[in-house]
């Protein structure tokens, strides 16, 4: 295989599969008939491993790879699926930190273009057979499943975990998962499963209550992460990790309970080696030091308003970057912009990608100090002339922002 064959394969997976990343939620499909047809072709790989599943709004990515660190360094051979990729398509799939092999993803696409016309399974559907079937082939010890979106009829809702986590809830997703918090936490707490274990880590009563009313149901038990206390820390820095630290915390006392041996000097050195063990990029991701330039892929309300709160707490001038897509309910989020920036506002490369002209009007009414630009590079050099000493860059607002950033600026 070379390289070119295999980025025609990929070019064709993105091109033949509908793709909510690239297409939005006309490529969202609900429910179990197109993963379990998938996942009987391969022989149900998804019932020969040790799985946790990961859910909820926020935090879910970050829980994930703290998790596999922690079990990275107590030995286990530890499989990681996240979503989305914010650079190479081989990022969705780790086994200790090592992006999936492109022969095997190669090969894997060969195969799906065997299927019937009419089976026309979606993107996601196909990477998470794909991360099952890997993992499998690989016999990893344990596999850590982030959920894709919602979570009851999300495509990795067909397999039965050892654990299960919902980190916490917010507004996002409204146009598939409900306009209210109620009605998502609802959606979220589908992947409760009868007898197994969920951790929970929001904060707010009207949700853990949900998700403690469905475990009663399921007669799981029910864990409130929220009630650990620790100063544990790790070298993911933004300070909503905190919150996911209490989440991971409570899975490994879990998996203690379960025999899995996992030391508190494993723990200790998981959680400060994420990003080493596990390649993890784009949460609170400090991208030079001098000058100053973090990454965030924080993209709802709520994980901005506490990106936000970070940034304020820098002092100093900044010049913030910011790129949106389509269904993003911009004004809320212009509402809560840090006042003391300059903000460069771009369309995200992507099919969603919304161009800041849509939405020019609104950046007036609220007097945010902006300049518009076609192109995310551009941005980024001119924010770089206009530096002075002792200001910083940020860039966020989607992962498709970040991902682009990192693609064209990172050392290859």
């Amino acid at each position: 295989m070379t390289n070119q064959e295999y980025q025609e394969a990929i070019d064709w997976l993105f091109a033949q599969l509908p793709n909510y990343q690239k297409d939005g939620k006309t490529a969202y499909k609900p429910g179990f008939d197109n993963i379990k047809k998938l996942c009987e072709i391969f022989g149900n790989p998804q019932e020969k491993l040790k799985m946790i599943h990961i859910g909820g709004t926020n935090g879910k990515g970050s829980t994930s790879n703290m998790l596999a660190s922690v079990l990275q360094e107590s030995g286990y051979k530890t499989g990681l699926y996240n979503s989305p990729h914010l650079i190479d398509f081989t990022e969705r799939i780790k086994i200790n930190g090592e992006n999936c092999d492109k022969n095997f993803v190669f090969n894997f696409i060969k195969k799906m273009r065997d299927l019937p016309a009419e089976f026309q399974p979606s993107f996601f559907e196909f990477t998470t057979v794909m991360a099952f079937e890997y993992f499998y082939q690989n016999q990893v010890d344990f596999a850590i499943i982030e959920v894709g979106l919602g979570g009851r009829l999300d495509s990795t809702n067909i397999i039965k975990p050892m654990l299960s986590a919902i980190t916490n809830v917010a507004l996002d997703h409204q146009e598939l998962l409900g306009e209210t918090l109620e009605e998502i936490a609802g959606e979220k707490a589908g992947i409760i499963k009868p007898h197994i274990p969920i951790v929970s880590g929001d904060e707010n009563d009207v949700v853990k209550n949900i998700i403690k009313e469905k475990a009663a149901t399921e007669n799981a038990p029910f864990i409130d992460a929220t009630e650990i206390k620790t100063n544990i820390k790790s070298d993911l820095e933004g300070n909503y990790q905190s919150k996911n630290i209490r989440v991971v915390l409570a899975l490994v006392q879990e998996l203690e309970k379960l025999g899995i041996s996992i030391s508190d000097e494993n723990v200790k050195k998981g959680l400060l080696n994420v990003q080493k063990n596990t390649n993890f990029i784009g949460r609170w991701f400090k991208f030079s030091e001098d000058p100053l330039i973090i990454c965030d892929t924080a993209h709802n309300l709520a994980g901005l308003e506490l990106a936000f709160e970070q940034l304020n707490e820098i002092p100093g001038f900044k010049h913030l970057i910011f790129g949106f897509v389509a269904e993003k309910k911009i004004e809320d989020v212009l509402k809560i912009l840090p006042r003391n920036a300059a903000n460069y506002f771009i369309k995200p490369n992507n099919n969603r990608g919304r161009h800041p002209k849509d939405y020019e009007e609104l950046l007036k009414k609220f007097k945010i100090n902006y300049k518009i630009f076609d192109h995310l590079q551009d941005a980024y050099l001119f924010a770089r002339q206009e530096l002075k000493k002792d200001e910083m860059i940020f860039v966020g607002g989607s992962n498709f922002v970040v991902g682009e950033f990192l693609e064209n600026n990172l050392e290859k």
